[in-house]
């Protein structure tokens, strides 16, 4: 792929994540499962796909964006530390267990496992915000959250990428 159908593809995946972000805002995911500021993170499946295809380097900068733009459009400063740090751990964490799927690790390992250090991001972020460690005490239940909801966004991650696989295949 040239270097110009790299940068749309960047572009694309970064609209498409912030979409996402933005659009799960008004999930009221609460009502399910009573844990103040959970989500599903479909954003983070884009993150995680443009590492499957794409380089790390490219992948970061679609996080970056998708993160500055979001906090841009909501207002906070706090949701872009937040989101920032959650982000930059949860995709270091893919990335690094990226290399061992398959021998050790499925998609939603994978997934569960990045939104297990998103969490962890969000709550040091808090911590740094609130100058306070009594914010740990929400990151037990923060965890238990991370399994199933790193299950969905592996499950989607898992079905997109054999989706592209196949696509692919077929050229």
């Amino acid at each position: 792929m040239n270097k110009t159908k790299r940068i749309a593809l960047c572009g694309m995946l970064t609209a498409l994540a912030l979409a996402l972000s933005l659009a799960e805002r008004m999930i009221p995911l609460e009502w399910i499962v009573p844990i103040p500021g959970i989500k599903l993170g479909l954003a983070n499946v884009v993150t995680m796909f443009a590492l499957l295809f794409l380089t790390p380097k490219e992948a970061y900068a679609i996080l970056f964006c998708r993160v500055v733009l979001a906090a841009l459009f909501a207002g906070s400063v706090t949701q872009l530390l937040f989101s920032l740090v959650g982000g930059i751990l949860a995709l270091t964490t893919t990335w690094i267990l990226l290399h061992k799927q398959n021998k050790w690790f499925s998609f939603y390992g994978i997934s569960a496992a990045s939104a297990a250090m998103h969490n962890i991001g969000q709550v040091l972020a808090a911590m740094l915000v609130m100058q306070s460690v009594d914010v740990i005490a929400y990151l037990p239940l923060l965890l238990v959250s991370a399994i199933p909801m790193g299950f969905v966004t592996g499950a989607i991650l898992d079905v997109l990428q054999k989706h592209m696989r196949h696509l692919k295949l077929a050229e």
